[in-house]
């Protein structure tokens, strides 16, 4: 086997790793918030996250593949840690640590919310200003842009429209829906006439909205209880396995799972389109030296794709400990926050290139 053979195969290894360790992650959070309780499950996110420290400041001072495997036996090493520190009297000072893990976990969830809304726009605007430089390779890839926004409105309304009766239970709720898509249509005709968004941006901001209120009308009553499914842990491995089963197949709480990797795809993706903004001295879009490694901006994206791990844990956490009530006002909160910061864009951004806006905006 040659040397780009070799390079495959440990490429197959670092990958296969990698994807244990997620997928243990998101086992191993909600089997024990389900099986022991809620300090155990602080705990162990507080473990899994300082875990995820060290491993990233280790991938900083030295970057090699190996440790994505040698990493793969700690996250089931902390959960034996986790269940047999709750299997006694838990010590004082472990149930502080947990009980200041989860404060500090609720406390982070406007910022959590704050930077969903704020990446989700930026990845909207990102996709207008591909829409507008795209435009002017020919009418072909402009019918084809008005096609594709036109069925991302369709596909809004009607993910609208199926999620309403489950979405606003109460009159609060459907006047906070009524006022959102009113503001969120008053906001795209404003931004027709003022020139300042397009047809890509604007649709992408209606998917936004959509997802949000689907996610507020998600029906938690279609899945099981998961402390209705288990048996107890510590009486022989068989019962474990088979009620470790049910869980992953019935009881894996689905709508956190879609608002994980909803939130961490738009973190990722804004992560990429951040060192492309900054000062003017950078007037190439390529960057100084066809490079963005100079900017700030690019420096900071590096430290948070190299510590997402305890990023992902952090999110994950949050995101469990919150009921679901909880979690319905915070995407409301996210609509109006992400709403709020697109009115003042719209307000405070330059003209774009007539060229351009001319003969894309307009029509």
């Amino acid at each position: 086997m040659g040397i780009t053979g070799h390079r495959l195969l440990w490429s197959a290894v670092a990958n296969t790793a990698r994807l244990s360790t997620v997928t243990q992650i998101l086992v191993f959070l909600p089997l024990t918030l389900s099986t022991l309780s809620t300090p155990a499950f602080l705990t162990l996110s507080l473990l899994l996250t300082a875990h995820a420290l060290v491993h990233g400041t280790l991938v900083l001072l030295w970057g090699t593949p190996a440790l994505s495997l040698l990493q793969v036996p700690m996250h089931p090493f902390l959960l034996l840690v986790c269940f047999n520190l709750f299997a006694q009297r838990v010590h004082p000072a472990l149930a502080t640590a947990a009980y200041l893990w989860g404060k500090l976990l609720r406390w982070s969830s406007p910022a959590i919310i704050a930077l969903e809304g704020l990446s989700s726009l930026l990845i909207a605007q990102k996709l207008g200003q591909f829409g507008r430089e795209l435009v002017s390779e020919g009418e072909v890839y402009q019918f084809g842009l008005l096609v594709a926004a036109a069925a991302a409105y369709v596909t809004s309304a009607w993910w609208i429209v199926v999620a309403y009766p489950a979405a606003a239970t109460s009159p609060l709720e459907s006047t906070l829906l009524g006022v959102a898509l009113t503001t969120f249509i008053f906001l795209t005709l404003i931004g027709f006439v003022l020139r300042r968004t397009n047809v890509v941006e604007s649709s992408g901001l209606a998917l936004f909205v959509a997802y949000n209120v689907w996610q507020c009308g998600f029906d938690q009553s279609s899945f099981s209880d998961p402390s209705s499914s288990y048996a107890p842990l510590l009486s022989n491995i068989v019962p474990h396995l088979q009620t470790l089963i049910n869980f992953v197949t019935n009881t894996l709480p689905k709508p956190v799972l879609f608002a994980l990797l909803y939130r961490l795809v738009v973190l990722h993706f804004a992560s990429q389109i951040l060192p492309t903004i900054g000062a003017d001295s950078w007037e190439d879009e390529s960057g100084v030296d066809d490079s963005w490694d100079g900017r700030p901006t690019s420096r900071l994206t590096h430290i948070l794709l190299t510590y997402r791990q305890a990023i992902f844990v952090a999110v994950y956490s949050n995101l469990l400990l919150l009921d679901h009530s909880s979690q319905v006002w915070w995407r409301w909160t996210s609509i109006f926050l992400t709403l709020a910061i697109w009115s003042v864009e719209l307000m405070v951004s330059g003209d774009d290139d007539d060229s351009v806006t001319k003969k894309w905006k307009v029509d």
